[in-house]
């Protein structure tokens, strides 16, 4: 299978968002997707971006993407983290998630990130199997913890 991975545009936001909500659906949160086409343009595309993605195309249509942004770790300084990487479900298996990860991961390197980190819910065995085949270091000591919009607000 002949992909290609390309760092994402403006113009990609409708995919990526596309993109974006077939992962909701996968993680059962269907409900939680709180953005759309604006906000992704602003936010990564606008005067002050806050994210950067590859994008990966097979037959000019964009099948995977990998969004990560930089972080600051008081211990290691500039790091990198990977907020999703998603292929669509009937293209998995192809190589694309890797090459995705690949580029984000060489991304790191060439910032001289002093790490890069992500998430992976408990239950997608398939992508903990993927991180794993990657040498990925799994720490199961830390816990996630986070406000939500609303949470915010009331606040």
């Amino acid at each position: 299978m002949k992909f290609t991975v390309r760092p994402g545009k403006e113009s990609d936001c409708a995919e990526i968002l596309s993109l974006i909500k077939e992962l909701a659906v996968f993680e059962k949160a269907a409900d939680e997707v709180d953005i759309d086409e604006e906000i992704l343009k602003n936010d990564g595309f606008g005067e002050n971006p806050i994210y950067d993605l590859f994008v990966a195309e097979f037959k000019d249509k964009i099948v995977g993407m990998a969004l990560f942004y930089e972080k600051y770790s008081t211990w290691k300084g500039r790091s990198i983290y990977l907020e999703d990487l998603i292929v669509t479900e009937k293209l998995r298996g192809n190589g694309i998630g890797k090459a995705l990860f690949n580029a984000v991961a060489e991304e790191a390197k060439k910032r001289n990130s002093g790490r890069m980190e992500w998430q992976v819910l408990d239950w997608n065995q398939s992508a903990i199997d993927f991180y794993k085949s990657a040498g990925t270091e799994l720490d199961s000591e830390w816990i996630n913890c986070k406000f939500r919009r609303e949470d915010l607000q009331k606040r």
